[in-house]
């Protein structure tokens, strides 16, 4: 297993090769801080967090549906998260004892800072609500105070001890890149034929 100081940047562009991370407890190998706190490392699979929070109580029902608001968002706007430069997402609704839980896990190709910067912003501009409202603790004034923001994600970020990527450290851009350049290909054997 490599770690962040062994790779070197060579490395860090061979996709042809997999590659995993086991990280320290603190999500970090260095401490170095951004703007909201500790930088965490890319990795194989780039960059993500998993945040863990408790609903408030009532809220299921709404949480399930702002995934269906989403999936109709993404099928008639596609380019709707590009800014996000997201590689996946995934929502998940747990209980543990008699709460239940929500978990945010996201693969992305920026860093934590510009992500949720990003995401405060995306939001902001088309006046849309984030499912985090549903979430004990969020801040109410999300929209105009990013860096409340960016704590509540902090103090609710379980930062991964492992991370593995099948073409480690390929940004989303790159994947589509490569996914049109064989479906162009393809249309020309085609045609050769």
């Amino acid at each position: 297993m490599a770690t962040a100081e062994a790779i070197a940047p060579a490395q860090e562009t061979d996709w042809s090769k997999p590659a995993a991370m086991a990280i320290p407890k603190e999500g970090y190998f260095t401490a170095q801080n951004g703007r909201y706190g500790p930088i965490y490392p890319r990795t194989p699979a780039c960059y993500g967090f998993t945040i863990i929070a408790k609903i408030k109580p009532g809220s299921e029902a709404v949480i399930r549906q702002y995934g269906n608001t989403i999936e109709k968002t993404i099928a008639g706007l596609p380019d709707a998260l590009e800014v996000l430069k997201l590689h996946y997402l995934r929502w998940v609704l747990f209980d543990i004892g008699k709460d239940t839980y929500f978990m945010y896990q996201g693969i992305f190709d920026t860093d934590f800072d510009k992500y949720t910067e990003d995401a405060v912003s995306l939001f902001s501009k088309y006046g849309l609500n984030t499912v985090f409202e549903n979430l004990e603790g969020f801040p109410e004034d999300w929209k105009t105070n990013a860096p409340a923001f960016v704590r509540f994600v902090r103090e609710h970020q379980c930062p991964s001890f492992l991370e593995y990527g099948e073409y480690p450290y390929v940004s989303a851009d790159e994947i589509k890149k490569a996914l049109k350049l064989k479906a162009a290909f393809s249309s020309m054997l085609d045609l050769m034929q």
